[in-house]
């Protein structure tokens, strides 16, 4: 079972208003709660400000609900105030002020470390959010999160996280577009760590810098997309490559335009563009593969397509 907490937070008693963070809320949820396939994802919970009054102490009835046992994923999804403090940073309750802003991320993760739930990830668009996960006490931002659990955090400790003219948090934009399949791999998985190179990426050298704190065995698939190539072609490059090292011959008999029509090498040349587009083949002496089939030339392994064939050749796909 995977259940995730979306809060968002515009409007607040003692803090400025937001514009953007319940819109926010509103266009992760969906993601994260159905495949793109429309299979289920999380078991998702809203909570806005818009509809919820969001105070320090529900928020950690919340926390405490969601970090229970029954799951095998917890995930926390915060858009709103990050109020930053030593080596530190709080989740601004509607209810907080300058002294008690709501929930420190000591607290949440305090409360992580206790939870019997094994796989904890934690997204936050708010400001100062790249300080989570170090030990106030020891005056320090090494982090120290608990095995099994990951945080991306919208900017660095000593940064605000913008919002857009569109009304939404900049980093939650594009974790959005990576949630929809920008950081799938070649499966159509989609990491935290796939998210993180990809907000990395989206991210100029004079915009706020998203952080990425994890200490995990394996990552968790938060979503899961179309594959680029088919598990089936995938399984198929063992047949069209013997070895790592193997080129596969191509003549004018593969491309579609040319007669006389050959379906079968058809099929399959059109196998090996898919694999071309996902980068895990590509021409040998030829700019595109059409120039290869019509020279007879061959085609190859990418680095990345012998990745491929060596988890196909060991039964991983």
């Amino acid at each position: 079972m995977k259940r995730a907490l979306l809060v968002g937070i515009d409007e607040y008693d003692s803090f400025g208003s937001l514009s953007g963070c319940v819109n926010d809320v509103e266009a992760v949820d969906p993601l994260l709660e159905r495949h793109e396939d429309d299979s289920p994802n999380f078991h998702t919970q809203r909570r806005t400000s818009s509809s919820d009054r969001i105070t320090r102490d529900s928020l950690l009835a919340d926390l405490d609900t969601l970090l229970g046992g029954g799951a095998d994923v917890a995930l926390l999804y915060y858009a709103g105030h990050g109020v930053n403090q030593e080596n530190d940073v709080a989740f601004a309750s509607q209810d907080g002020s300058q002294q008690t802003p709501g929930v420190s991320l000591s607290e949440v993760l305090g409360k992580v470390a206790a939870s019997p739930v094994p796989e904890v990830i934690v997204l936050l668009d708010c400001c100062f959010a790249g300080g989570a996960g170090g030990i106030p006490q020891l005056g320090t931002d090494v982090s120290a999160l608990r095995s099994g659990v990951s945080l991306l955090a919208a900017s660095r400790a000593d940064q605000p996280a913008a919002e857009t003219a569109e009304q939404r948090g900049a980093f939650s934009t594009y974790l959005e577009g990576a949630l929809e399949g920008g950081a799938a791999d070649v499966l159509g998985k989609v990491t935290v760590a796939g998210i993180y190179a990809y907000l990395d990426e989206s991210f100029g050298p004079w915009d706020q810098r998203p952080v990425f704190k994890a200490s995990v065995e394996r990552l968790h698939e938060l979503r899961h997309c179309s594959p680029t190539v088919p598990l089936t072609e995938l399984r198929r490059l063992t047949e069209f490559f013997p070895t790592a090292d193997a080129e596969f011959p191509l003549d004018p008999s593969y491309e579609p335009t040319e007669d006389p029509r050959d379906p079968d090498h058809e099929a399959v040349f059109a196998v090996l563009q898919r694999c071309v587009a996902a980068n895990l083949v590509e021409p040998v002496d030829a700019d595109h593969m059409y120039f290869a089939a019509m020279q007879s030339k061959a085609c190859r392994l990418t680095r990345l397509g012998k990745h491929y064939r060596h988890m196909a050749e060991q039964r991983r796909l």
